[in-house]
Order: structure tokens, then sequence, then C-alpha cells
């Protein structure tokens, strides 16, 4: 991969034009996959969507809008779309009938390992042709890499969760 000059110098700075260049490619082995593991595929919008209800459990419209910096008649939208297929559910919160709740069904979480599953192969097939010292790198760099990504977008366990009104 070659390096390109992005944002300001600095000790990190290839590690992020790697990153960067990774993240493209990515996004098009993701497009292939994703349209390969339906019937009906969804965009790269809904399917984070998906990633992150899955990801978050109980999971409400408010804070799906901020994990996602979307507007909130965007997010409707994005949920009213995945609803129609089958994707995902809502119900109204116990403690508040005004709080909509988000949930994969059954077939959303199907569609979700399907994905994967394609995208684990894509990964792998790709992978096969490197030296087995730069998987292992690579291994434990992306963990690392995973966990500094993935944590503000998890929000407080259940036991944290506070009804909120509109």
């Amino acid at each position: 991969m070659s390096q390109r000059p992005i944002g300001p110098a600095g000790p990190a700075a290839p590690a992020v034009a790697e990153m960067s260049e990774l993240i493209e490619l990515l996004e098009v082995v993701w497009e292939r996959g994703r349209d390969t593991a339906s019937t009906p595929p969804v965009s790269s919008a809904q399917a984070r969507v998906l990633f992150l209800v899955e990801a978050n459990g109980r999971l409400n419209l408010r804070e799906l809008g901020r994990l996602l910096e979307a507007a909130p008649p965007s997010v409707t939208r994005l949920c009213d779309r995945l609803q129609a297929v089958g994707f995902l559910e809502r119900h109204a919160g116990a403690d508040d009938r005004r709080e909509v709740l988000l949930r994969l069904t059954p077939a959303g979480l199907t569609y979700l390992g399907r994905l994967r599953t394609r995208r684990l192969e894509v990964l792998a097939e790709a992978m096969a042709g490197m030296p087995e010292t730069s998987r292992a790198a690579l291994a434990t760099g992306l963990a690392a890499f995973c966990a500094a990504v993935a944590k503000p977008l998890r929000l407080p366990s259940a036991e944290s969760f506070t009804t909120r009104t509109a």
C-alpha cells in the first residue's frame, strides 16, 4: 500500500495512512458481501444500524441517532426500511411508552450472520497470501485498534440505562 499524506504529521501518520487505504478497500469488499448476503440487500447505513443494535442489545431511537450522528428523521427512515424487510422490531419502553426500543429479528440476526460469513471468506482468502508473521502482527494490531474504536460505540450497561423522554 502506498502512503499518502493525510492530516498532521506525527508518529501515527504512516499507520493512519495505511488504515485509511485499508478502509477504502474494505468498503468495496463489504459492498460485494452485503449484496450477496440477502435477497433484499440493505444499504451501508442500514447495515450500520443492524450492527449497532446487535452490539448494544437494548437501544432506543435517540441513542441510535447519537451513535450514528444522524438526525431523528433520518434514523426513523432507516428503521422504517429495516422493519419493512423484517430485520428490525420496535417496541414501546416498559417504563415510558413514548420511548421506542429497537431489537433485531431472527431474520436480522440471520442476515448479519450471512454477511459476516461472506466477509470472513473474502478476508481469509486475501490473508492467505500473507506471511504468517505478518498475519500475527496484523491480528495483534487490529485487536488493539478495534478496542479503541469500539469503546465510544457501546452504550452503558442495561443497569445504568435511564429512561428518557422526548
